[in-house]
């Protein structure tokens, strides 16, 4: 009974030493990371895509409205989907990294990370002759090496995050959080896909509804909108 407990403390003391920690002390601090653009504009990311449904109509809302986003791809939808990541590129959007599959720095050796950066390094490039600058990890968490094994990339947090995976968010509420975000030097973050674990598969459609209304609402009183490589 005695080793049971000692190995269950040892194990807790790992996991919050090895990604809890990391995460909190990072985020909080700002080590190695942005949480807002030093700029009067916003910027607008999109994570978890692309997907096949919602991706092209996000896109065509965009293109309606002129307004250039940040979009952090999974790696393995990249090679599934390569003609949206190309029509991403060619439109003017900046693409950047959130790890091949969609899984926690929290759970991933060192060389797990460095293979979902790489792999998806790879996707995008493959796609657009372009070099990667930016990541983003999934659910925003760091472990102990993290930054250290993503030190080529910039890692760009979010200064407003909104749930808006969930649809019941998007029905209600969602709208009232984006006018309140709107705000200069704004990163805010919206998912493109609702296939995550904990996401609602339709919840990017209640997300492009708001999202509309904000763009008109914001371009009517002059927000600016640029993408991370504008900077």
């Amino acid at each position: 009974m005695k080793l049971l407990w000692i190995s269950f403390v040892f194990i807790i003391a790992f996991i919050l030493v090895y990604s809890i920690i990391p995460t909190v002390l990072i985020r909080i601090n700002g080590w190695g990371i942005r949480k807002r653009i030093p700029s009067s504009a916003i910027a607008i990311t999109f994570d978890d895509g692309p997907n096949p449904i919602y991706t092209p109509q996000l896109l065509d809302l965009l293109k309606k409205y002129r307004v250039k986003a940040t979009f952090f791809v999974v790696g393995s939808k990249v090679n599934r989907y390569p003609e949206i990541i190309q029509r991403m590129s060619k439109e003017g959007h900046t693409i950047g990294i959130h790890h091949y599959q969609h899984i926690s720095s929290w759970i991933c050796s060192p060389f797990r990370i460095k293979k979902e950066l790489a792999l998806t390094d790879e996707a995008i490039r493959t796609c657009t002759n372009e070099q990667v600058t930016f990541y983003r990890p999934p659910w925003g968490h760091f472990n102990l090496f993290s930054l250290l094994v993503s030190k080529p990339y910039k890692k760009i947090m979010w200064s407003h995050i909104f749930g808006d995976w969930k649809a019941a968010k998007g029905k209600n509420g969602l709208l009232e959080e984006l006018r309140t975000a709107v705000e200069p030097g704004a990163i805010l973050l919206l998912h493109d896909c609702g296939e995550t674990f904990g996401a609602d598969p339709d919840a990017p459609f209640y997300m492009l509804e708001n999202l509309e209304i904000l763009l008109k609402e914001a371009l009517d009183k002059g927000t600016n909108f640029i993408t991370l490589k504008e900077l």
